[in-house]
């Protein structure tokens, strides 16, 4: 796979999964990697085969997302709203109104890159100033991408232009680009593109010299060999935190490649690796689950995922990824669309957001309404634009060793020190 980066478009398969399966599958397919990877999160892979051997389904009693499902969900209902309009202005109003002006849950705002977010809008910092702390270069952005591949469905540009709006509040850098490489991948992918051009999407929308892309290569290029020989070529050796954009999104892609796509190899692939666990599982379930769609995903790890329980975003408690699903690719007919339903049966909310898009028709369902959370207001309140139908995939062309494990100290001890740059040895763990 050492030339992943310039392998062209292939056409989409005959037998091409519908666009709303792949948005459900992507969604969907994050919350299964978050819960699954959610204990091995922090942990090395030694660590994980002392305590369960081989992870290769739940191993919690009540497997549940985390910060990352309910972040993504929090992105999710933004984007429905605002669609191709979304302004930081926007971003800025809904971390005010859904986050920082409200109680928060019991992980207080969840990562490090969300937690110097909330302190700096707290302070009346406004973005993209709000942004400038030091977890900047963080996964919080790449675990909440996955709506705006799902929105942009075939327009990997327009994922990426969309997702860097959203990180402006939060992300500088290395964050961003971790965030637009996930949403662009995600936005291949929905449109039927194979795992190479899904990868070769992510890498043309970030700087081909930037940390994020090297290591992408890095990790999708030794992929044949397995989650071992990915996790050492990006994983940085003694750095004690885990979120770093560069390596998560890296070792995200690196078990999508490796797995060729396929769900449960690429989740579990990434959950056995580490680290990170939650997230790299998290993005890598949205991958395969754009995809393959969701039933690629098994029965009986979808059906453990429910509504959001507002651990640490209360104001998301309620909301289902599969109802984030539904929102953005409404013109599939999905569960608000007026296809299936008819408006009176909607929350307040999405009826007024259903019918400023579009006009209703009226038609039957033979299924009762199901109880959902209303949307929470974003201000200041405006007409989203029409969310567009997704456009075809066009042709993109975008132009190492093993640290030793027990270099990775607890990333809970010590204080917290700055990356260095991220082009020195040094920086990656490498001599």
């Amino acid at each position: 796979m050492a030339s992943i980066a310039r392998t062209p478009p292939g056409p989409a398969p005959a037998d091409a999964v519908p666009l709303r399966e792949r948005a459900r599958g992507a969604l969907l397919g994050l919350a299964v990697g978050d819960a699954l990877g959610a204990p091995a999160e922090n942990l090395k892979p030694s660590e994980i085969r002392a305590r369960w051997g081989r992870i290769t389904g739940y191993v919690s009693e009540r497997p549940c997302g985390t910060d990352d499902t309910e972040y993504a969900i929090f992105s999710g209902l933004l984007l429905a709203r605002h669609g191709s309009a979304l302004t930081p202005a926007h971003v800025e109003g809904a971390w005010h109104q859904w986050i920082a002006d409200r109680a928060e849950g019991p992980f207080r705002g969840a990562g490090f890159s969300e937690r110097g977010t909330l302190e700096n809008l707290r302070r009346g910092l406004a973005a993209p100033i709000s942004a400038q702390h030091r977890h900047a270069w963080s996964d919080g952005l790449a675990m909440r991408a996955a709506p705006f591949g799902v929105f942009a469905a075939g327009r990997p540009g327009e994922a990426a232009r969309l997702v860097a709006i959203d990180g402006a509040v939060s992300h500088e850098g290395e964050g961003i680009y971790g965030g637009q490489a996930v949403a662009a991948g995600v936005a291949a992918a929905m449109a039927g593109a194979s795992p190479a051009v899904v990868i070769a999407s992510a890498l043309a929308v970030v700087p081909d010299d930037s940390w994020t892309a090297r290591s992408l290569r890095r990790a999708v290029t030794v992929a044949h060999r397995g989650e071992r020989a990915v996790r050492s070529a990006v994983v940085v050796g003694g750095y004690p935190w885990t979120d770093l954009a560069p390596e998560a999104v890296a070792l995200a892609f690196g078990a999508y490649a490796a797995a060729d796509g396929d769900f449960r190899e690429a989740v579990l692939t990434a959950v056995n690796m580490g680290r990170d666990a939650d997230t790299t599982a998290a993005v890598a379930g949205a991958l395969a689950g754009a995809t393959r769609g969701a039933a690629a995903i098994p029965v009986h790890w979808a059906a453990a995922i429910g509504p959001a329980r507002g651990r640490c975003l209360p104001s998301m408690a309620g909301h289902h990824v599969l109802d984030i699903a539904e929102l953005l690719v409404p013109e599939e007919g999905g569960k608000w669309g007026s296809a299936v339903t008819t408006p009176d049966l909607l929350p307040e909310p999405v009826r007024r957001l259903l019918t400023t898009a579009r006009p209703a028709a009226p038609t039957t369902t033979s299924r009762p309404a199901e109880a959902a959370a209303p949307l929470p207001a974003v201000e200041p309140p405006e007409p989203p634009l029409p969310l567009p139908a997704a456009q075809p995939a066009t042709a993109l062309t975008p132009s190492e060793a093993d640290p030793a494990e027990q270099q990775e100290p607890d990333r809970r001890a010590g204080p917290l020190v700055r990356v260095g740059d991220p082009g020195s040895a040094d920086s990656e763990g490498r001599s």
